[in-house]
Order: structure tokens, then C-alpha cells, then sequence
């Protein structure tokens, strides 16, 4: 009977033990968690600050854009952030993200726009195409996102927003024509986007 009387209270026991274990580490998990997020938002606050500014010329904005923004809902319905650039209290131009479905995922560009609605930069921030072929559209390899700087709806005129196989201005890759089709269509829809909004946008200019 004592025998029996041992398990018994070993087997109460282990259940007991165990979830002690599991409380204590969860516990842990939560603090190690919060004593380290400001640092995670801290880094992630500053790798957006530095896209948003690739896609603005130097010394174009005197403002923090982080904290310079507006939201408004995007062609897809769900709420677009939009960063404004000042210099001297005067919206100046504007960064957000466009997308656009490629070949093997969608691509995501930060495009930044003048007040004029013409285009100051393109950086493509994520995407899934191919290694060697569809990663040229990354400026760390290759030049050809830089083909968008100073373009505008109008120059090149709408039908020229295209590859130079579908009949439009911008080159497409050997053996990739699908991604570079789907950036130039991304920052086509970013373009028509701010030109819908233009007026929207630049009459937060007082805010």
C-alpha cells in the first residue's frame, strides 16, 4: 500500500512540476519580451527612416517623416500611410508603398512623389522573384530602378508606362520580363494614386 501511496504522489507531483515550469517560462518570455521591444521598435523606426529617405533626393526634407504622416485608404481599400517630406513647414513631396503581383509573389516599392506629382525615387523594399534574374529590379544590383526618377503621368505619356515589349519606355530583363512589368505597373498605380489625392494631401499642408 505504500508502494502505491509513493506513485500517487509522484504522479500528482510531475503534472504540478510541469506546470510550474511552463508558468515560469512563460513569464520569463513576457518580461525578456518587454524589456526588449523598445529596442526592436527603436531599429525598426530607424531601417523605415533610412528607406524613406533613399527615395528622396538629399537634404530635401527637413522634417522627421515618421512623424509627419497621413492615412488614407489605398486603391485596395485597407488604410495606405502616407509620409510627407516638409522643407521650411511646406509639404514638399510624399513616400508611401505600392504593390503589384510578379512572378513569384507580390512586390513592394517605396516610391517617393515632388508636390508636382513628379516621380523622386523607387526602391523595391520586398519581393520573392527569382535569384540572378528577377533581382535586378534591387538598386544593390542593378541600376534599372533609377529609370523611374523624374518621370510623371505625363512624360512618359499613360501608354508609355510600360516594358519596351509591351510598347512602353522601361527596359525588362532576359528571361525576367514579368517582374520588372509588375514594378512599373506598382509605381504607375502609386503615381495615379497621388494624382487622385494630390489636392486631399497637399491640404494637410497647415497640419
Amino acid at each position: 500500500m505504500s508502494t502505491l501511496a509513493e506513485w500517487r504522489d509522484r504522479l500528482s507531483y510531475q503534472p504540478l512540476s510541469l506546470g510550474f515550469i511552463a508558468l515560469a517560462t512563460s513569464a520569463a518570455l513576457v518580461l525578456a519580451n518587454q524589456m526588449t521591444r523598445p529596442k526592436i521598435v527603436e531599429a525598426e523606426e530607424r531601417d523605415l527612416q533610412t528607406s524613406l529617405t533613399e527615395v528622396l533626393p538629399a537634404g530635401y526634407a527637413d522634417n522627421n517623416l515618421l512623424k509627419d504622416t497621413i492615412s488614407l485608404a489605398g486603391d485596395d481599400g485597407k488604410p495606405l500611410t502616407i509620409y510627407r517630406a516638409r522643407k521650411a513647414g511646406a509639404v514638399n513631396g510624399v513616400v508611401f508603398r505600392t504593390s503589384s503581383r510578379g512572378y513569384a509573389g507580390d512586390v513592394v516599392v517605396l516610391i517617393g512623389i515632388d508636390a508636382q506629382g513628379t516621380m523622386l525615387g523607387a526602391r523595391v523594399i520586398k519581393h520573392q522573384e527569382t535569384p540572378g534574374l528577377g533581382d535586378k529590379i534591387e538598386v544593390a544590383k542593378s541600376k534599372w530602378i533609377r529609370a523611374f526618377e523624374g518621370k510623371s503621368l505625363e512624360s512618359p505619356p499613360a501608354e508609355k508606362w510600360a516594358v519596351k515589349k509591351d510598347g512602353g519606355v522601361f527596359d525588362q530583363f532576359a528571361g525576367a520580363t514579368i517582374t520588372p512589368r509588375a514594378v512599373v505597373k506598382a509605381v504607375k498605380q502609386g503615381m495615379t494614386f497621388y494624382a487622385a489625392h494630390r489636392e486631399e494631401i497637399l491640404a494637410a499642408n497647415s497640419n
